[in-house]
């Protein structure tokens, strides 16, 4: 098994399928160059970042590399999208940065991070010695030598790219952080004052009328209010991109009652045949089961399938359901049960008679050599030096032929292997003949060591998806195609809805590269729609997961200041305080010059905070009051009553009556100064890459090409 085969199975989510290492300096070259050229193929430009275009095909790559990486566990296209733009702009910024500032990375650099004490986890892990777990430079750099052959191998480019030029980007991006921590500072006054103000209690009467005194029904707020709020708050209000909003009614497309019992009648029918079907993967495959039949057995402890417990129970041949498995109603047929271990450890010596389908070595010379190999070694040759002549698999050369695989990799292995190593016991000897894709050949397998034992099971599952029928799918769409027809305006949308019982959602926050739209799912056409229309139009019926929805645009809001209709959820309630706290000055607070009569006038009790402290303003009863636990401290209000101060809960009139320090002899003033200044160092770098990247001129155009 090769090196790279090692790195699927070892790290299948997130790994390219069959990539090849390659030689060293024809990496660095090639990486390296890559870097300073900006590209210029054709097919148009997706955006633009501080005036460098970025190149719909160079773009393109970055969303095919993310698909390969991710493999059978990719997400949706248009997640990719958003990713690869996300990391592109990200790059491009920080690529102008370094340019601006003068860092640079030599080939030598990239040598040194590779084959240094400290490489890059995804080289360390795949070179580590099996006997120490330390990473082992020189089978790495032999593995590397070994490669020379492959320059023209078609999957450098993806190598390049998926490692070697993440690698470059993380090492500069380290260096760009240390050029920014090192200027962080903290003197010692700021340390000294930092305690001191940490130290601070205050002690004060205060008069409270809370918000609740008022019903918020009584108070309204209309468009002006939140247009004069926004413009008071203009940062809170702010939003980078534009957006859109839309409400929209439902009509239920997933499967009804009568649905779900024809399915499961249907798998019902199948139980009793099921049982007696002495071929389950020609009876599964017969009758579409969406789950195909797995010919292995899967260990107890790792089965994680509803009902486990009770399936695991049955005897051979027996059936159990139907039960809900997700959306699928399902059939547990029990095939055969055996022991098995979690992970092996074997050694092999491969003799291949072919590669991808060609011929590389007869088949009788094949087999006569590991008939050689098995006798030599069944004879007390030393395995290693067998390994290293005649084994064909360059990926164990370096560990004696040894490999090591848990039983979540069984189906990963050539079948005859895995069953060598997992079925059998240790201290088996044996030769296999494997044939499948990769290669063909003749495999001499020792079994080592089988570590945790336990009964594992193969189990045949029928399961059939609970849909909706034709007839409740055509219901719906019926549904939602007359309410289209008769809503083309939103009086008419508004009244057939209430006419209907419908109830209108609606959706505030609809940008334009969005795949997604909040509590409705994926449905990038819908979000094309929405910004090929205009405000006032209705859709016509979109499918979107299991429901067809009917939708209208009811807000647009450009970059800068949010539209009233989207900032409204958020200034409402504080415009509703606000226009409380008026009323309540007005009609409670009416002057007085002792806390006592103002109390009075206000119809509330005095009422007394003590040993609240500036570091933690917490008021007992009341909560996080800020702006009170700043005016306790305002040694301008020592002894005095305070004008009516608009808290978070209520307006507060409060009268100052001491401010103190607690007793603090145990702080290290240094080492407290040693402590701010490593959080402004590890603070520092990340806030002034996100400065740089919303600082950026960014120009967006995917729109036209997604």
């Amino acid at each position: 098994m090769s090196v790279i085969q090692k790195i699927r199975d070892k790290y299948a989510a997130v790994v390219i399928a069959v990539i090849a290492l390659s030689l060293v300096g024809f990496i660095l070259m090639d990486a390296l160059v890559g870097r300073r050229n900006g590209g210029g193929q054709p097919g148009g430009d997706v955006g633009k970042v501080n005036g460098q275009k970025i190149n719909k095909n160079d773009f393109e790559k970055k969303i095919t590399l993310q698909q390969a990486m991710y493999g059978a566990q990719a997400p949706p296209r248009e997640q990719l999208i958003s990713s690869a733009w996300e990391q592109t702009v990200d790059e491009a910024v920080m690529n102008q940065e370094y340019e601006k500032v003068g860092l640079q990375f030599t080939g030598k650099e990239l040598n040194d991070v590779l084959f240094g004490p400290t490489p890059p986890q995804w080289l360390s892990q795949q070179f580590a010695d099996p006997k120490t777990g330390m990473y082992d430079v020189n089978q790495a750099k032999q593995y590397f030598a070994q490669l020379k052959k492959q320059k023209n191998n078609p999957n450098l480019e993806m190598f390049n790219e998926a490692y070697i030029t993440p690698t470059i980007n993380q090492t500069l991006r380290a260096k760009y952080m240390a050029l920014l921590s090192g200027s962080a500072y903290i003197p010692k006054w700021m340390a000294e004052r930092t305690i001191a103000d940490q130290n601070l209690i205050a002690r004060f009467s205060y008069v409270n009328v809370p918000y609740s005194s008022i019903s918020d029904s009584s108070v309204k707020v209309t468009d002006d209010d939140i247009r004069d709020y926004m413009n008071r708050h203009k940062e809170s209000f702010k939003q980078d991109e534009a957006s859109r909003s839309v409400s929209y009614v439902a009509f239920n497309a997933s499967p009804s009652g009568a649905d779900s019992l024809k399915v499961l009648s249907q798998v019902n029918n199948l139980k009793a045949e099921f049982a007696t079907a002495t071929d389950p993967e020609q009876f599964l495959a017969r009758n579409g089961s969406d789950n195909p039949y797995f010919n292995g057995y899967v260990l107890g402890s790792k089965l994680q399938v509803p009902n486990a417990d009770t399936i695991k129970k049955l005897a051979v041949g027996e059936v159990f359901g139907p039960y809900v498995d997700g959306t699928h109603y399902t059939l547990a047929k029990m095939i055969d049960l055996r022991s098995m271990p979690d992970s092996v450890k074997v050694r092999h010596i491969l003799i291949k008679t072919g590669e991808k389908g060609q011929p590389t070595l007869p088949d009788s010379i094949a087999k006569s050599k590991i008939d050689s190999v098995e006798f030599a070694a069944k004879s007390g040759a030393d395995f290693n030096a067998l390994v290293l002549k005649y084994s064909d698999d360059e990926g164990s050369k370096n560990t004696k032929g040894e490999y090591t695989f848990t039983s979540e990799q069984f189906p990963n292995l050539s079948k005859e292997f895995a069953e060598t190593a997992f079925y059998g016991a240790a201290g088996d000897k044996k030769v296999v003949k494997v044939e499948n894709q990769a290669y063909s050949g003749y495999h001499y397998i020792e079994v080592l060591e089988q570590k945790k034992v336990e009964t594992a099971y193969k189990i045949a599952y029928l399961a059939k998806p609970i849909e909706a029928s034709q007839e409740t799918i055509n219901s719906a769409s019926n549904q939602a195609s007359q309410f289209a027809a008769n809503s083309r305006n939103q009086k008419q949308f508004e009244e057939n809805a209430g006419k209907q019982n419908l109830t209108i959602l609606s959706v505030p926050d609809i940008k334009q590269n969005d795949y997604q739209v909040l509590a409705l799912g994926e449905s990038r056409p819908f979000v094309r729609w929405v910004y090929e229309n205009k405000t006032g139009d209705v859709s016509e019926p979109q499918e979107i997961g299991d429901k067809y929805i009917v939708a209208m645009i009811t807000g647009v809001s450009d970059k800068g200041l949010m539209s009233v209709a989207k900032a409204r959820a958020t200034a409402e309630p504080l415009i509703i305080n606000e226009k409380k706290a008026q009323q309540i000055i007005a009609s409670k607070f009416k002057g007085g010059s002792t806390i006592e009569q103002v109390a009075q006038g206000a119809g509330v009790s005095v009422m007394r905070a003590d040993s609240v402290s500036f570091a933690q303003p917490f008021i007992a009863n009341i909560g996080n009051e800020p702006k009170i636990a700043g005016a306790a401290f305002n040694k301008a209000l020592q002894n005095k009553v305070s004008e009516p101060i608009a808290g978070n809960t209520g307006v507060f009139v409060i009268k100052g009556e001491s401010i103190s320090a607690m007793a603090n002899t145990n702080m290290d003033i240094e080492g407290l100064r040693k402590q701010m200044e490593m959080q402004q160092k590890q603070m520092s770098g990340y806030q002034s890459i996100e400065a740089l990247k919303k600082a950026a001129e960014v120009k967006d155009n995917r729109f036209d090409f997604y």
